[in-house]
């Protein structure tokens, strides 16, 4: 009978645990990618130039890139399922103050909405290895789906949930609350069920002293994963404009948008697993190259001809991109600790270079308003990321 109620107490708890991933997953880009459809109606109603427009991006990257190397260092202190807790609340209390009236509660909101999901980005691949060791790939792509999934709605739907609410952004940005409350109390929950385990899980992470830093395979990887985030946060910011200077109105590029992130969502599941299964992942950074400048040409050149197209294999090569890139933190590690690691590391290195891109993207239009020579800088930005792509994907271990 012990045995049995064990058993049952182990299969509740890797429902937890999944159910765990799934929510915090979905809070990870939703609340960034819910702002471009309605940047337009947030700058009109508080009067922002577009300087600081593009602040309201720009600022959860900044802090994606000063805060996740912090954030791995001090996973030697607490549990992974503690610092998702705290993740948590840093976004609530972000996404309260966002929404809450003025100026200032607005970027001071999206200062800890860039906190919280600093946090859950560094330490949910740790979660991952330490939790799911033999289905990494799996978990990697439910991960990356779930991610995806309420990017995409957070697009496509930012301005019909403004309306449906009635209270217009505020509603469009503020509705995502319900989903980060319900992975609090997930969170709360594993934490109450699980204590015993989770001390291990902490003590666990305190034994790795590697300095990541000195890892050439590691900034491969860092490197890498900012080059592919570069790309895709400078089209988030200002694709909405690029395409209303192409003829396109109301909310059809926040559909295209949503193309895109639902484009995502079947190569980020099926993309992990057979990259852990592969011998080297190089044949895929072949494919997310050539689709990904494929694509970018063919905004720049094709402009809102065959729009959704050009949107799906941004897509496919985009989410490919980022579901390998969180892949090679556990794939290239030893351990939970120094996939943790590779994560802060990759992380923060990663959204400092993405920081600039959306800056770089939108000041070459002041140069070019065709917007031509911003799709050139996302086509070098790619040349380059294939070549960090094509070292990073070696089967070689950061710790080698």
């Amino acid at each position: 009978m012990e045995n049995k109620t064990t058993k049952e107490l182990s299969y509740v708890m890797v429902a937890i645990n999944i159910l765990v991933l799934v929510l915090v997953s979905s809070n990870l880009r939703s609340p960034i990618t819910s702002v471009g459809p309605v940047l337009n109606q947030i700058s009109s109603e508080l009067h922002l130039d577009n300087f600081q427009s593009s602040m309201l991006t720009s600022i959860p990257l900044l802090m994606f890139a000063s805060c996740s190397v912090l954030v791995s260092k001090f996973s030697r202190r607490l549990s992974i399922a503690r610092f998702l807790l705290y993740a948590l609340i840093f976004l609530i209390f972000g996404l309260f103050m966002r929404v809450f009236g003025s100026v200032s509660t607005l970027f001071v909101g999206s200062v800890f909405i860039g906190l919280g999901i600093c946090i859950g980005n560094v330490v949910t691949p740790g979660y991952i290895k330490n939790n799911f060791p033999k289905q990494i790939g799996l978990m990697t792509g439910i991960f990356a789906v779930s991610m995806n999934l309420t990017a995409a709605l957070a697009s496509g739907y930012s301005v019909s949930l403004g309306e449906w609410t009635g209270y217009g952004w505020r509603g469009s940005l503020g509705i995502w609350l319900v989903i980060a409350l319900l992975a609090l109390f997930v969170v709360i929950l594993e934490l109450f069920l699980n204590k015993s385990s989770l001390q291990q899980v902490g003590k666990s992470l305190a034994k790795s002293d590697f300095n990541m830093f000195k890892s050439k395979q590691a900034w491969n990887i860092s490197i890498f994963m900012g080059l592919q985030s570069l790309v895709y946060y400078s089209l988030i910011s200002w694709l909405p404009a690029v395409l209303g200077d192409y003829g396109m109105r109301g909310n059809e590029p926040g559909w295209v948008l949503f193309i895109i992130q639902v484009s995502m969502i079947p190569i980020t599941f099926v993309g992990p697993i057979i990259a852990s299964k592969m011998k080297n992942q190089k044949a895929m950074i072949v494919f997310i190259s050539v689709l990904m400048i494929t694509s970018i040409l063919m905004f720049a050149w094709l402009k809102s001809e065959w729009i959704y197209l050009t949107a799906v294999l941004l897509g496919l090569s985009n989410g490919l991109s980022f579901s390998l890139s969180i892949l090679f933190f556990s794939l290239r590690t030893q351990s939970s600790a120094n996939a943790i690691k590779i994560s802060g590391m990759a992380q923060s290195v990663g959204y400092l270079i993405a920081a600039f891109g959306p800056a770089i993207f939108g000041k070459l239009h002041d140069f070019d308003v065709s917007w031509e020579w911003s799709f050139y800088f996302l086509a070098l930005s790619i040349i380059m990321m294939f070549y960090f792509g094509m070292k990073a994907a070696r089967r070689k271990l950061v710790e080698e």
